[in-house]
């Protein structure tokens, strides 16, 4: 049942075929928000999609945002289609794991265009029709490392979080007046692919349990902050207490802390 607070239209949520993402995509149809899937394994997609589609209309639209030309091609093709967006996840994201100069440009390259410029893109391309419903929903996954100094090992991916985190602040602000609520999503260590895609699964397996966030609760969050027109969530009293102190220490302190313990959680090499 979609609740009154809700916008009508499709949800559209992109990295979708797997952790956070297909976590969203199910809390969205268990409210009865109708989906638009999208991300590159198009065999992961249909599994999600054949599963969500007894309780909503679901749409699989494969797309590899790691091309500058996909969110143009994806916004057409769910325009040529008569969809009306109404809530746009911007969830696809992925680590690059090591120092910044061990790696080639072009990795680099891909892995800002999918963290950053489709995100911009898409938001650009769909706010308008968002917008004009004047009940919109734009969530963007960040990370909780978007709020704590960058770590060794972590170069573009913490800045990039952090430009999602700046990104929705000022649309929220943009777009307050026409009831659009746009929430950036931090989540901490969550049990999903993204460690196993990065290779770092067994360093960071030796972390404690409770330092390890639920796929569905994360999107729970999210959701649930998103209709409440929070800007910045935090999910998990962990994580929350962590950025509260964070907050008020020195940052001297806390670049200490991090450049402790980056070896131990992460690449470096």
């Amino acid at each position: 049942m979609i609740s009154s607070s809700t916008p009508s239209g499709y949800a559209l949520v992109t990295g979708a075929s797997s952790g956070i993402g297909a976590a969203i995509a199910r809390e969205y149809a268990r409210r009865g928000v109708p989906l638009i899937l999208t991300a590159r394994r198009l065999d992961k997609l249909e599994q999600l999609a054949n599963e969500l589609r007894p309780q909503v209309s679901v749409i699989v639209i494969p797309a590899d945002l790691g091309d500058p030309s996909a969110p143009a091609s994806l916004v057409a093709e769910i325009e040529r289609r008569s969809l009306p967006v109404r809530i746009l996840v911007n969830n696809a994201g992925y680590g690059v794991p090591g120092r910044y100069t061990t790696r080639d440009w072009p990795v680099h390259a891909q892995f800002l265009q999918v963290m950053i410029g489709a995100v911009s893109e898409l938001t650009w391309r769909l706010l308008p029709a968002i917008r004009e419903s004047g009940q919109g929903r734009i969530l963007n996954v960040a990370s909780f490392a978007a709020l704590v100094p960058g770590a060794d090992g972590q170069t573009l991916y913490a800045a990039a979080k952090s430009y999602l985190v700046r990104f929705s602040e000022s649309l929220s602000l943009e777009n307050a007046d026409r009831g659009v609520h746009v929430t950036a999503l931090c989540p901490g260590f969550t049990w999903s692919e993204f460690h196993d895609v990065t290779g770092t699964r067994e360093m960071v397996s030796k972390l404690p349990k409770w330092a390890w966030l639920e796929t569905d609760a994360v999107a729970l969050a999210g959701i649930e902050g998103a209709e409440k027109g929070r800007v910045i969530v935090v999910p998990g009293r962990v994580y929350q207490l962590a950025h509260s102190i964070a907050r008020h220490l020195p940052q001297r302190w806390v670049l200490r802390a991090m450049g402790r313990n980056s070896g131990r959680i992460r690449r470096i090499d």
